[in-house]
């Protein structure tokens, strides 16, 4: 694991999150400072509300802070315009999502290279990268099935492997177990940690299992909006 003296890949500095409901007001985070070191294998863990999908979506680029700061290796993102913010996120973070977001009209293979092609990659070179990429996630022989065909645990692991198509320094997983079951759950984990350690690639997911926090270097516990706690696996 990198020591604490390595710069951090990601660093969230005093970030606040406001959702104005009418005339109701949440903040969905409130003065959280977070620093992720390029390698790490996270879980960020709380109860429903916490503000574990607002606080995923800051390390994503996806959502804007209402005050704060965000730096990815060094960069402040908040400077980025939205089309230069939009294409460094895509090149540089991969997201797997609970309900897996594959796209059904689609093979397993061209739901990986997806991702490639949008940034430009040669079709052939896409598809080649999306073959590799099954491969290793033990998904050689499905390459042409589409995602309605294929089990929860296995649409989780095409999405892990578009996630990584890229080559991201960083992938983020929003409750990816939710919708499966203890063994999937405990497969797709084991297989994130096997991309983490085979990769580098950082991986920071969010769980309501604490039994999956067994699998991780660090976890931080998320509640109110407010970092609680923030343990390294002994």
């Amino acid at each position: 694991m990198p020591t604490p003296a390595t710069p951090p890949l990601l660093r969230l500095t005093d970030i606040r999150r406001r959702f104005h409901l009418g005339e109701t007001v949440v903040d969905a985070l409130n003065g959280v400072s977070l620093d992720i070191q390029a390698g790490e294998f996270l879980a960020v863990w709380g109860p429903s509300g916490s503000g574990k999908s607002t606080l995923m979506n800051m390390l994503g680029l996806i959502d804007q802070p209402t005050s704060g700061s965000v730096q990815f290796d060094g960069a402040d993102v908040g400077a980025l315009t939205d089309d230069a913010l939009t294409d460094f996120r895509g090149r540089r973070i991969g997201f797997v999502f609970q309900s897996f977001n594959l796209v059904p009209v689609l093979s397993a293979l061209e739901n990986v290279a997806l991702p490639l092609q949008i940034q430009g990659v040669d079709k052939a070179d896409a598809l080649d990268r999306a073959r590799a990429g099954l491969e290793e996630v033990g998904l050689a022989e499905f390459t042409a099935t589409r995602p309605d065909k294929l089990s929860g645990g296995q649409r989780q692991r095409v999405a892990i492997a578009r996630a990584l198509a890229t080559r991201p320094g960083m992938v983020i997983a929003d409750e990816p177990t939710a919708n499966l079951d203890s063994e999937n759950s405990r497969m797709v984990v084991d297989l994130m940690r096997q991309m983490n350690q085979a990769h580098g690639v950082t991986f920071v997911f969010t769980t309501h299992d604490p039994r999956l926090l067994e699998h991780v270097d660090r976890k931080v516990l998320l509640r109110d909006g407010r970092i609680e706690r923030d343990e390294v696996a002994q």
